[in-house]
């Protein structure tokens, strides 16, 4: 199957959602939460990733995550994902709760696709400040992409993970998790990257880059993805964005959709004058707003 038909496959029967001038969406991708280990690339900006979500719950955002958001290739359990990330998914619960959180699967977490999975190892999880389990996921879906339309044959904006335009971690997504499993995992450790992966190899996300927005031009919509960590910010007449990942060494980065103006901002730590820490929102390029 060929990328224009892997993307669009993975679009048709794609949840819709309103885009109106009253929207407020958060959308992140690529947190490969992990277990807590030397290998848990989320494990350092956990704090950063709290914070954002705390900052765009008491906004109203609904907050979408584009897959990845799991580390299901090098770890088997998402049971210990859960216990190392408690206060994380105790967020991610409140959003669910208050009915505003939608996610996508990737490919290192292709297996939210079955109902029976998200059933076994996403009902419940345990919070840290009530001391017991809570309920985090029941009976949600996970897409393969999502559409945010202002109306029928209106401006529409397409979400999915991205690694439709790989073969690698698309087709032979079974392949690849074996080699990261057994082989780049441990060789991670040891300083060398995974030369497979798109996020990695300049020369794969490029390609991958290339044939996503190729797809959104003929297909006359806007794209946004994530799979390469590459953020991409929207520029007048461009058709595909990137919110970029949970795991740079320099922060996390997102798109938030306010109405009909997409911005793609970073979370990070800065300096106060008197030498103190605080994380802060900044705001990368110009916002894009919709005609």
């Amino acid at each position: 199957m060929s990328t224009e038909k892997r993307i669009t496959e993975a679009l048709e029967g794609a949840l819709r959602l309103p885009l109106t001038p009253q929207s407020r969406y958060i959308l992140m991708s690529d947190c490969h939460r992990g277990t807590g280990n030397a290998n848990d690339n989320f494990l350092k900006n956990e704090y950063l990733y709290l914070a954002a979500l705390q900052y765009y719950f008491a906004g109203n955002f609904t907050y979408i995550e584009l897959g990845d958001g799991d580390e299901l290739w090098e770890n088997r359990s998402l049971c210990r994902i859960k216990e190392a990330h408690t206060e994380s998914f105790s967020l991610l619960a409140d959003f669910y709760r208050a009915g505003r959180l939608y996610m996508l699967y990737g490919n290192h977490d292709i297996q939210k696709k079955q109902p029976s999975f998200v059933q076994k190892h996403l009902q419940t999880c345990y919070c840290g400040k009530k001391l017991c389990e809570i309920p985090l996921f029941p009976g949600m879906p996970f897409y393969s992409g999502i559409i945010l339309e202002s109306g029928p044959g209106q401006q529409k904006i397409c979400l999915t993970h991205g690694h439709q335009a790989d073969f690698l971690n698309s087709t032979l997504w079974k392949l690849s998790r074996f080699l990261v499993r057994y082989l780049w995992k441990p060789l991670e450790g040891l300083g060398i990257p995974d030369p497979t992966s798109a996020a990695r190899n300049n020369t794969l996300k490029k390609k991958s880059e290339q044939r996503l927005s190729r797809w959104a031009s003929e297909h006359q919509c806007l794209l946004i993805t994530g799979h390469t960590h590459h953020p991409i910010a929207g520029t007048p007449g461009c058709s595909y964005l990137n919110t970029g990942s949970c795991v740079s060494p320099y922060g996390i980065t997102g798109i938030e959709v306010s109405g009909l103006t997409l911005t793609l901002v970073k979370w990070g730590l800065h300096t106060r004058e008197d030498q103190s820490l605080q994380v802060a929102r900044q705001v990368l390029g110009e916002p894009l707003i919709l005609g």
